[in-house]
């Protein structure tokens, strides 16, 4: 296997606060993204005291080569208890912003979308000054099932682009990239007030060109927010790292992402779509948005 570079390295977290924001997770019964997609920096986050919820899994129904949580064809039914369990694990942690995501549930009708209304309705309901922030898949291009989430007002939809247009087939074979490019673009239409965002993994045989025209891609759909970091193969049955970007590199991403007119640009070897999220805060504050509160079927 390659070795890392030193600036993949990462600091031993403080076990005791990390071992915090398990007990809390294994009381109340929760998956994060953070332990099943094995995180580097989960250690960092749980020190802090935040996670990043992973909600109707911990399988998926798709089965994409780099990524380290389980796949299965046919996943356990929704979990009514689960938005409630949430919530609470909210307001022990005393979180200020929350990020929830999903796994891949092709096998429901609405791609889990309800599931997700109810989850940020839990939240509100404890901790309504808790902004929220939701992690979606693609949906399968059911865009009345996006409406549904969006009609329930999160502050950020998040939906991750993942890779370049040609690595599609190897990377992310069940997706589509023009329909997440697609998804982002209705996000703004539909609920204009909502800050919408997006991820790119590298390191997996992209070029600088492809990735800034990914950049591109996603400022004409008049996406907020972007993360960049580095791919990192969770075991050798995954696909293997291509190249690790140097942090020179990544730094050159967030200046041109600057410039194509992102609010926010998150661009470094250890960045991850949910690292540092609680941001958005402050972004929210420098360009606030009026929320309408209905949309229009």
């Amino acid at each position: 296997m390659t070795v890392k570079p030193d600036w993949l390295r990462v600091k031993a977290p403080q076990w005791e606060r990390v071992g915090n924001v398990k007990e809390i997770l294994r009381d109340l019964a929760l998956n994060t993204v953070c332990e099943e997609a094995s995180c580097p920096n989960i250690g960092e986050c749980f020190q802090a005291g935040t996670a990043t919820f992973l909600i109707m899994g911990p399988a998926c129904t798709r089965a994409c080569p780099y990524c380290d949580i389980d796949f299965d064809k046919k996943p356990k039914a929704l979990d009514p208890t689960e938005p409630s369990r949430l919530a609470e694990a909210v307001r022990r942690m005393k979180l200020n912003h929350v990020v929830i995501t999903s796994v891949n549930r092709d096998d429901l009708a609405d791609g889990g979308a309800t599931q997700f209304v109810r989850c940020i309705e839990a939240v509100r309901t404890v901790s309504p000054h808790t902004t929220i922030e939701v992690l979606i898949p693609d949906l399968c291009g059911n865009w009345d099932a996006l409406k549904i989430i969006l009609q329930a007002a999160p502050e950020v939809l998040n939906h991750n682009t993942e890779t370049v247009p040609s690595l599609y087939r190897r990377v992310r074979p069940q997706g589509n990239y023009d329909r997440s490019i697609e998804l982002l673009k209705l996000s703004r239409q539909i609920a204009p007030w909502v800050y919408t965002k997006s991820g790119i993994m590298v390191g997996l045989g992209e070029t600088d060109a492809e990735i800034r025209q990914v950049m591109q891609d996603l400022r004409s759909v008049d996406c907020d927010i972007l993360t960049i970091g580095q791919y990192l193969q969770p075991s050798q049955k995954h696909l293997q790292v291509q190249g690790f970007i140097t942090p020179e590199q990544f730094a050159s991403w967030q200046a041109y992402g600057e410039e194509l007119g992102f609010l926010q640009v998150v661009s470094s070897p250890l960045t991850r779509s949910s690292y540092h999220a609680e941001q958005v805060r402050e972004l929210m504050k420098l360009h606030p948005r009026k929320r309408v509160l209905s949309i229009e079927s």
